[in-house]
C-alpha cells in the first residue's frame, strides 16, 4: 500500500500529539534495559558500521547497551518484519535505510507497510557509494569503465549488496543514464559481495563508501567515482560521477525507525540524543572517516527525506522494471 505524501507525514509525527506527560514520563524511564537495534544486512557493510558507531554513542549516553542484530535478506525486509512485530515499548529499533523507501514500489506482498507500521525518529547520516572494479577490468576511470561496458555489452557484471539495495538501484540509473548493459550480480549485503570483488568473481561494484574506502586507499581495489553530488573529504582524489554523466546522483542514507505507537517521550529521547551524537565533534569526525555527512533534525524531517527517496526510486523501479517478489 502507497500512502499519499502528506498521509505518510502525518503518520509519522502523530505521537507527538500525546499528552505532554505521558511523554515525561516515558522519558525518563527509558531506557531501562538492553536495547536491540536490528539492521537488516550482513555485518561489515556500511548499514553496519553506521548502526554501531551511533549505538556506542548512544549506549555511553544513555547508560544501557545497545546491541546490534544483524538480520540479513530481503533488502531489510527481513528485519523490517521483527521490528514491526517487537513490543512497541522502545526496545527493538530498526535501522532506516535507503531500501525501505525503495521497497514501498518494489515489493507487492509484505506482510507489513512501512509507511504505517513504522515511525521515523531521526536520521543519521547520508553516504555516498563508491564506483569500483576489481584488477581485472582496465578501466581507469568512469568514461573508460562506460566504453569498457559498451564494448562488452552483457558481459561485464557489477555486483550490489542485494536487488532494490542503494548499489543496486544507483546502478539502474547508471545504465539508465548511459545505455550500458550490466549484468547485475546481488549479495546479501555489501561485505560478501567487496569479498567476491577483491576475489575476482565480480568485475565491479557499486558499495557503500565505509564497507570499501579501506580496499580503496590500500590499492586492492580501484574507485573510479563516488555517487554523491560531490566529492567526499575523505576521497578527494575520486570524482564524482555527476562531473561526467551530469544528474548523476545517488546517496546512502541512514537512521533509526520505531514500531508504531512507541512512546512520543521514548521517541523524543532517541532523537534528542541522535542529534547530540551529530553534534559531538568526536562522534561526527567518526563518521565523517565513513564519508558521513549528517542528517539530524525532527522525526518530521526525517519522514520527509524518507518520502522524497520513496518517489525518485519508485521512478526508476518502474521504468527498469524491477520485481522482488
Amino acid at each position: 500500500m502507497h500512502l499519499p505524501r502528506r498521509t505518510f507525514l502525518q503518520l509519522a509525527v502523530g505521537a507527538a500529539a500525546l499528552p505532554a506527560a505521558s511523554r515525561i514520563a516515558a522519558a525518563q524511564a527509558y531506557p531501562g534495559r538492553p536495547v536491540h537495534w536490528i539492521v537488516g544486512y550482513t555485518p561489515g557493510g556500511g548499514n553496519d558500521i553506521i548502526a554501531r558507531l551511533m549505538a556506542q554513542w548512544l549506549q555511553d549516553r544513555l547508560g544501557q547497551s545497545f546491541v546490534i542484530e544483524n538480520r540479513p535478506g530481503a533488502a531489510s525486509n527481513i528485519a523490517t518484519d521483527v521490528v514491526v512485530k517487537a513490543a512497541p515499548d522502545g526496545y527493538t529499533l530498526l535501522l532506516i535505510n535507503f531500501a525501505n523507501a525503495a521497497n514501498t514500489t518494489m515489493y507487492k506482498n509484505l506482510r507489513f507497510d512501512f509507511i504505517r507500521d513504522i515511525v521515523p525518529v531521526a536520521g543519521i547520516v547520508t553516504v555516498p557509494n563508491l564506483i569500483l572494479v576489481g584488477p581485472s577490468v582496465p578501466a581507469k576511470t568512469l568514461p573508460e569503465f562506460i566504453a569498457f561496458a559498451k564494448a562488452n555489452p552483457g558481459k561485464v557484471t557489477m555486483a550490489s549488496s542485494g536487488i532494490g539495495s542503494t548499489g543496486h538501484l544507483a546502478q539502474e540509473l547508471l545504465k539508465m543514464m548511459t545505455g550500458i548493459d550490466l549484468v547485475h550480480v546481488p549479495y546479501r549485503g555489501n561485505g560478501p559481495a567487496v569479498t567476491d570483488l577483491l576475489g575476482g568473481q565480480v568485475q565491479s561494484l557499486i558499495a557503500s563508501l565505509p564497507s570499501s574506502i579501506e580496499y580503496v586507499k590500500a590499492g586492492k581495489v580501484r574507485g573510479l567515482a563516488v555517487t554523491s553530488a560531490k566529492r567526499p573529504e575523505t576521497l578527494p582524489d575520486i570524482p564524482a560521477a555527476g562531473e561526467f554523466v551530469p544528474g548523476y546522483e545517488v546517496s546512502s542514507w541512514y537512521g533509526i525507525g520505531v514500531p508504531r505507537n512507541t512512546p512520543a517521550g521514548v521517541i523524543e529521547t532517541l532523537n534528542r540524543e541522535v542529534n547530540a551524537g551529530l553534534a559531538d565533534a568526536k562522534t561526527m569526525a567518526r563518521l565523517a572517516q565513513e564519508g558521513g555527512l549528517s542528517i539530524g533534525g525532527t522525526p518530521a524531517d526525517f519522514a520527509k527525506l524518507i518520502a522524497d527517496e520513496t518517489e525518485k526510486w519508485a521512478k526508476v523501479i518502474t521504468a527498469a522494471n524491477i520485481k522482488a517478489d
